[in-house]
């Protein structure tokens, strides 16, 4: 299966999975990328080549990426490999 583009369809899409099955991972960047160690709730809401937008307790955090993303894949191996390198909590 062919990658899609980040369009803003893309963007939802991608959002959609993971505040839906992914919610604790997303307050985990909020809290690990994001800076906001008390992070209580966290949603994605956008992602572009350059950053994540998460709403992190009512306030927008912009979390960037180490290179620009490329396509959807790219997005997916992007997050995973971050989520994978934080520190594993107790």
């Amino acid at each position: 299966m062919a990658a899609d583009p980040l369009t803003a369809a893309v963007s939802d899409r991608i959002c959609q999975h993971m505040n839906d099955d992914h919610g604790v991972a997303v307050v985990a960047y909020a809290r690990h990328y994001g800076g906001v160690s008390d992070a209580q709730t966290a949603r994605m809401v956008a992602i572009t080549p350059q950053a994540m937008q998460l709403e992190v307790d009512g306030r927008t955090v912009q979390v960037g990426f180490d290179h620009e993303l490329s396509d959807s894949e790219d997005a997916h191996r992007t997050l995973v490999a971050m989520l994978r390198a934080m520190p594993q909590q107790a």
